[in-house]
């Protein structure tokens, strides 16, 4: 018995949910109009906004080449020494595409100078006179002259937080063009075309710079070790040579083996020092060829070019919201209506 009645209420919410689809399409022509409107109403009000200018860069980045490397690493293996052959997953494809918007990264590209409008000073302040924030500033003492152009305190740290999140929030996008494709994408926003432009080529330069010093570090570590003892080695040799020529001045007429003892032995240490200086100018030699190969990582395809275009997806963007929302909100009004008759109707 109760799985009949279980059913029969089944039967009802379905019968309901039936009437109630019918009804609103019979209102379809009011919920589409009035989406529409506010659709147009959308449009209408981003034109009396304030109009920003997209920056738009797409570039590649290089991944780990060991075909490319393997001969010159494959011969720097024969002698002991590992040169950049190491990868790492920490500047991979889906995590480049998070770190451009790290806060270290956008921070570097602000602290940047870049000539815009004709003034030539750092990018975060540019942003500022550019957003009209130091505007609401008037009245306070702490914030009234303050620049990033010196000494940086705790007041600075926080402007520099909110202004990034304002940037990755709503004017900074990162993403692959296509899912077939390594090629990413960058696009920034912003009320000035020439700041949107010259901030995207910063963030592009910061990231490379990083990504190219990370992706070196073994490399750059073992050139140096080869650098320094190369030096050492050197020393050696000159001080071993001059030792072995003073000795054998001196055993010119030295006739016995036992007399020119030294001299062999110090024969010996040159020959040695003089084989380890070569091997290691070789190593020298591989470790500036690996540490060039690894460079660029960044190709860049295409830069932006001035002067930009208004940023039209933002109006289409706020036309598509309003009319979405307008759609939404009709068919919760019609659904409510139809609830409020039926009961009055029972």
């Amino acid at each position: 018995m109760e799985r009949y009645q279980d059913e029969i209420k089944l039967k009802d919410i379905l019968i309901n949910i039936s009437e109630y689809k019918e009804y609103i399409w019979k209102k379809k022509v009011i919920i589409i109009g009035v989406s529409f409107i506010f659709f147009l109403f959308g449009i209408i009000i981003s034109f009396f906004g304030e109009t920003s200018y997209k920056a738009e860069i797409t570039f590649v980045v290089e991944g780990d080449n060991k075909s490319k490397n393997g001969g010159v690493l494959g011969l720097a293996s024969q002698f002991g020494f590992d040169i950049g052959r190491a990868s790492s997953t920490t500047f991979s494809q889906s995590n480049i595409l998070e770190l451009f918007k790290s806060r270290v990264v956008i921070n570097r590209a602000l602290a940047q100078e870049a000539k815009v409008n004709s003034k030539n000073k750092l990018l975060i302040d540019h942003y500022i006179d550019i957003n009209g924030i130091r505007e609401s500033w008037i009245g306070n003492e702490n914030l009234k002259n303050i620049s990033f152009d010196g000494n940086f305190s705790f007041i600075h740290d926080s402007i520099s937080g909110v202004i990034w999140r304002d940037i990755i929030q709503s004017q900074l996008t990162v993403e692959l063009e296509s899912a077939e494709t390594n090629i990413i994408k960058l696009s920034y926003a912003s009320l000035d075309d020439e700041f949107s432009k010259e901030f995207a080529v910063k963030l592009v330069d910061e990231m490379s710079k990083m990504y190219t010093s990370h992706k070196t570090a073994q490399a750059n570590k073992t050139l140096s070790f080869l650098r320094n003892r190369a030096d050492s080695v050197f020393l050696e040799l000159e001080s071993a040579e001059r030792e072995f020529a003073r000795v054998k001045d001196i055993n010119a007429r030295i006739i016995k083996a036992s007399g020119r003892l030294i001299e062999l032995q110090l024969m010996r240490e040159v020959e040695v020092l003089s084989t380890m200086y070569l091997e290691i100018i070789k190593n020298l030699e591989l470790s500036k060829i690996t540490l060039l190969n690894q460079t660029p990582i960044i190709n860049i395809i295409d830069m932006p070019m001035l002067p930009l275009e208004e940023d039209s997806e933002s109006r289409n963007k706020l036309g598509l919201l309003f009319g979405f929302l307008a759609g939404f909100l009709s068919v919760c009004y019609f659904i409510f209506r139809k609830l409020f008759e039926d009961s009055l109707a029972e």
